[in-house]
């Protein structure tokens, strides 16, 4: 059960109410926002909650346990706040968001406002000029599988902590020369060979793209020293020739890569001596190699 403030309560206990909801959304790349469903801007903490947005939310639904507690958000898109360009570039995606409940006639004092929920933006689905966008609670995370893969390929993340290579020395500045589609560009002001960057991810410093970055699909280097980038996925915004970018390489995730290409095998994160499928299926043959007792990746 809720536990409010006296102050607060006093006010809930009145029978007439003065109550709205506000949300604090703060985006991955550091931008604070407020909303609030309320008629006219409501300000507390030193952030503005904008009454113009056409906020408005499903019942809120809060259980014990580890169960995920989800409400949805409705809202028209708006130049001024929440539109479709950065809705499309996905600078929404996993944002955390407060969910407070404010006496509006009283926002001054902090005891006459309640944190109701703190979560992340979920799934978020787009119409001609308005979206509904899922809040997940904090337990969302508890219902995700954590902890490492027991696989013959690498878990680790190319530069992180366990990988430990260092990204950033590794990583290339480049422009665009020409635009072959949506999802595919050229340039020649970047140096490796092919398949340096393929599985790696570049990410844009100027056009309409600064500040996106995306998973390298293939990188092919011609005797031209033209290098041909192909993404996973089209881009939301339209690349121009000369826009720039930062390209940081990839890693395959087996062993001979972690050799040849980083140098790294004493952080290989990988158990490449997992016996496969074929392991179950295999049995003892008149002369078969390999059925002496020893092991069966080598001396």
């Amino acid at each position: 059960m809720r536990q409010f403030h006296s102050t607060l309560q006093a006010h809930l206990d009145g029978g007439t109410t003065t109550m709205c909801y506000c949300w604090k959304v703060t985006r991955r790349d550091g931008q604070v926002q407020g909303f609030t469903e309320h008629d006219r801007d409501l300000t507390f903490s030193s952030l503005t909650y904008k009454a113009s947005t056409g906020f408005t939310a499903s019942a809120i639904q809060s259980s014990l346990g580890l169960s995920v507690d989800n409400l949805n958000v409705d809202s028209a898109l708006s130049a001024d706040t929440i539109n479709e360009v950065d809705l499309s570039a996905g600078r929404y995606d996993a944002a955390e968001i407060e969910l407070w409940w404010v006496n509006w006639n009283d926002i001054s004092n902090a005891n006459m406002r309640y944190k109701i929920a703190k979560g992340t933006i979920g799934e978020v689905k787009r119409m001609e000029t308005s979206f509904s966008a899922e809040l997940r609670s904090l337990t969302q995370k508890a219902q995700q599988k954590t902890g490492r893969t027991y696989q013959r390929y690498c878990d680790a993340v190319l530069g992180d902590n366990r990988c430990k290579v260092n990204l950033a020395a590794l990583a290339d500045n480049g422009t665009v020369a020409t635009v072959l589609d949506s999802r595919a560009f050229s340039t020649t002001t970047i140096s490796g060979s092919s398949d340096t960057f393929t599985l790696g991810h570049v990410q844009f410093t100027s056009g309409l793209c600064s500040g996106l970055q995306f998973e390298i699909k293939q990188h092919i280097q011609y005797t031209s020293g033209v290098h041909s980038i192909e993404l996973w996925s089209a881009v939301p915004f339209a690349i121009s020739p000369g826009d720039t970018f930062t390209m940081y390489p990839g890693c395959k995730k087996d062993r001979e890569t972690c050799v040849s290409k980083f140098n790294n095998i004493l952080n290989f994160q990988g158990y490449e001596f997992i016996p496969g499928n074929d392991a179950v299926a295999k049995y003892p043959t008149k002369g078969g190699a390999s059925q002496d007792g020893r092991s069966l990746f080598g001396n």
